[in-house]
């Protein structure tokens, strides 16, 4: 089955306009984030800690349309550190 890409857009616009990045592969190190939960149940205060991880892997990301309110320069720099999701059976091979 074949899956026609969803049209991406901003409902506004931050410091930085709306901008489009391209579909990428590649590696390096990168993090992940998981909801561990320490207490509480449905209904009641329920309480959670982040816990992060991280390892290196080929990976490919979608392309990526939005806004943001920071520059680019700081966007292409700090990729590697921020949280990524990925399919680990076939990283880079995620839907695209």
């Amino acid at each position: 089955m074949v899956t026609q890409p969803t049209r991406q857009y901003t409902e506004g616009t931050g410091k930085e306009p709306q901008h489009t990045h391209p579909a990428v592969t590649h590696t390096h190190d990168h993090y992940h984030v998981t909801h561990h939960h320490v207490s509480g149940v449905a209904g009641a205060l329920t309480e959670f800690e982040h816990r992060t991880y991280w390892h290196t892997h080929e990976h490919n990301h979608s392309e990526l349309t939005h806004s943001h309110d920071y520059g680019h320069r700081d966007e292409d720099e700090h990729h590697a550190k921020e949280a990524h999701v990925h399919d680990h059976a076939a990283p880079s091979r995620s839907p695209a």
